[in-house]
């Protein structure tokens, strides 16, 4: 008898050695089925598709020296295979579409998702839609937004489009993107235009933070007030110029009034305070997006944001 399971779809029989006698036999089928969902090995043992010298077991289970344990046919992943993204989510981010063509993608990223995998994460918006559309084979992203920030994504679905976006994004002019960010108290006036250069440091626990600096990198932001709630917090429109790592997060922070719900740049009371309205997410938005296509056509595109940030505003009182 086998005694390590193989992806097959023929039934598995395997024999339990002595060193594993007093195991149960959910921990068993997870050190035995590597890649098997928990969610899967319980449904297994429940149907009763798992058994024990043929007989059903529930998942307390203990195993004894010499126990034949029947598994069913599954398709595990293999080491090398790309994560598997949940359903859920994969629905998810299908409804958060914005525009899609033959060249391009465009979804409207919700906040607390990561464009890719990395840093402990298995996957992103980019793994998900290769999922989704398991026939274009060339997926990529055009440029990137902070996991927690949401908001206007493109992602080429041919090197011809994004070498074409990439281009424009060098270009001065070529992408005109625009976000909103509710900041803290009122903002100044004569703030239109934060023009501080920004510098990359790695701290010792490998989180990645940027501060203005005379030696870092050019950094232009734009700014605009659209709307003042007192002297707590204002809503801006930001453009940013050029295309630096939490750029308008530092500049907004370099500016007297850092956004809400900023872990890393943001200021501990007021973050508190809008928590405190429902407010669990950072308030910073990619709302609109305009690119001219290979083809001469002009695209002009919005998001919405979502309910938890609609909430918020609606409990601000204005000037």
């Amino acid at each position: 008898m086998n005694s390590k399971p193989q992806n097959t779809q023929s039934v598995q029989m395997l024999q339990v050695p002595e060193e594993l006698a007093g195991q149960r036999i959910d921990n068993y089928l997870r050190t035995q089925l590597k890649g098997a969902p928990k969610t899967l090995i319980y449904r297994i043992l429940r149907k009763g598709e798992v058994r024990v010298n043929k007989g059903r077991v529930k998942p307390e289970y203990r195993l004894q020296a010499g126990d034949v344990v029947r598994v069913p046919p599954m398709r595990l992943p293999e080491p090398n295979d790309p994560p598997v993204v949940a359903q859920p989510l994969l629905e998810r981010l299908e409804q958060a579409i914005v525009y899609e063509d033959k060249g391009l993608l465009v979804v409207n990223k919700p906040a607390g998702i990561a464009v890719h995998g990395g840093s402990g994460l298995s996957f992103g918006v980019i793994e998900a839609f290769r999922q989704l559309r398991p026939d274009a084979k060339e997926l990529e992203l055009v440029h990137r937004l902070d996991r927690d920030t949401s908001g206007l994504l493109m992602i080429a679905k041919k090197r011809s489009m994004l070498r074409h976006l990439h281009a424009a994004l060098r270009a001065e002019g070529g992408v005109d993107k625009r976000y909103w960010a509710l900041v803290r108290g009122s903002w100044p006036s004569s703030a239109r235009k934060v023009h501080a250069p920004l510098l990359k440091n790695t701290l010792r626990s490998g989180e990645r933070m940027v501060e203005v600096n005379p030696e870092g990198k050019e950094a232009l932001t734009l700014f605009r007030m659209l709307r003042r709630f007192g002297r707590y917090a204002t809503l801006v429109e930001a453009s940013p110029i050029t295309g630096r790592t939490h750029q308008i997060r530092v500049h907004a922070k370099h500016a007297g009034c850092p956004i809400a719900g900023d872990a890393k740049y943001g200021e501990e009371n007021f973050d508190k305070e809008i928590r405190d309205l429902g407010g669990k997410r950072l308030f910073l938005h990619a709302v609109s997006l305009n690119i001219t296509l290979p083809d001469g056509t002009e695209l002009k595109l919005e998001a919405p944001v979502d309910e938890m940030w609609d909430a918020v505003m609606g409990q601000l009182k204005d000037d």
